[in-house]
């Protein structure tokens, strides 16, 4: 009998936990747009249209740590879009697969925690959700809102990796920023980025230890150049991967000019650039900055009027002697009533006053006459 009702227990507590597991992450509607049947759970076996495109896209969602794919379609009027939702580990995950998705061309798009728009395509990040679009002709991208809207209230709220506000946006390329976490992600930026002959220094850049890369194209009107930035835990671990990578570089690489520069926890590295001064000007507009001080918040101390502090001393002062005239006067009042209302019997009591006598008369003292 005690063993049917723990198991009644556990099922209450797993059934439930099952439900909110398999719930479903897309609407039945949004806003306008209605859905046009169940949505549906995807593998990475049946993305054959993101496999066309993106090259070890298995190897970089495993990376990742890829829990989920949910597509469903839905209908506005003669309006359809399709959506493929990813749920990634966190959001810094979601962040390195959006980035996989990105490719110079796109056009940035107002929703969620970033956006690109491909002709009738569509990327969105959302916490730890990539949300990839497909709209009909005349559908427009801003109609997703209310899906993006959905999708935030479930989404991991962790912060994104400060390493992609490190990157100077005078003369990116939009769609060209790529973060990776892991080897997989470095190789595939690389690759998409024609750095692909560079791209076994993954082996000296340190994921193993917390490592973090980010890289962009840059064009200016003077030349062009692909940024590397990697990010340590600590400003040791950055310098000891220095020299590795150095070493590491391609023949190729040292040959156009490519060095490695290290600022505390940041190394960078500027791929292709046309010219020397042209890979030293996109460095110099990195936005990262260092602090070795503690600022703690203060006040100015000002010194007050003389005349207020004149005043308040002899304000202080005066209830200090009135304070302490008034307390006398009680105790010695006080004593004096006491003593005539009852004489020897609380203060001065006879037996309780002693007296040194010399001894050079035999009459023995009587302390009440003292009084």
């Amino acid at each position: 009998m005690r063993i049917k009702i723990l198991c009644l227990v556990v099922l209450l507590f797993v059934c439930p936990l099952g439900v909110f597991a398999d719930a479903n992450l897309l609407p039945d509607q949004a806003g306008s747009w209605q859905a046009e049947g169940p949505p549906k759970t995807l593998h990475t076996q049946e993305l054959a249209d993101n496999r066309r495109q993106l090259p070890n896209l298995d190897q970089l969602l495993l990376e990742a740590g890829l829990s989920r794919i949910e597509q469903r379609a839905y209908r506005n009027g003669p309006d359809k879009v399709t959506l493929r939702v990813f749920t990634l580990k966190d959001p810094s995950s979601a962040y390195e697969f959006f980035t996989y998705l990105l490719a110079p061309g796109m056009q940035p798009l107002a929703l969620g925690d970033g956006a690109a728009l491909s002709q009738n395509e569509a990327r969105v990040l959302v916490g730890n959700f990539v949300v990839q679009a497909s709209l009909s002709v005349a559908a427009k991208p801003d109609s997703l809102a209310d899906f993006v809207k959905g999708l935030k209230a479930m989404a991991d709220p962790t912060p994104f990796p400060p390493l992609r506000g490190y990157l100077p946006e005078h003369w990116r390329v939009f769609g060209s920023e790529k973060y990776a976490l892991g080897p997989q992600a470095f190789r595939a930026a690389m690759v998409s980025l024609d750095q692909g002959a560079n791209a076994e220094i993954v082996n000296e850049v340190g994921f193993q230890t917390g490592a973090e890369a980010m890289l962009a194209r840059y064009q200016g009107q003077k030349g062009s150049g692909t940024l590397l930035l990697i990010e340590y835990p600590t400003p040791q671990l950055a310098e000891n991967h220095l020299h590795h990578l150095e070493q590491a570089l391609s023949s190729a690489a040292k040959a156009s000019g490519a060095t490695v520069e290290r600022k505390a926890s940041i190394l960078s590295l500027v791929f292709a650039a046309t010219s020397l001064a042209h890979a030293q000007a996109i460095r110099d507009e990195v936005n990262y900055e260092t602090e070795v001080t503690w600022n703690e918040p203060s006040t100015t101390a000002t010194d007050p009027p003389l005349v207020l502090v004149l005043f308040k001393i002899f304000l202080f002062t005066s209830l200090f002697l009135i304070v302490a005239t008034v307390a006398g006067l009680f105790f010695g009042g006080v004593r004096v009533l006491v003593k005539h209302w009852l004489p020897g019997k609380v203060f001065d009591r006879p037996q309780d006053i002693e007296v040194l006598q010399l001894g050079l008369s035999g009459k023995k003292i009587d302390p009440t006459d003292m009084y």
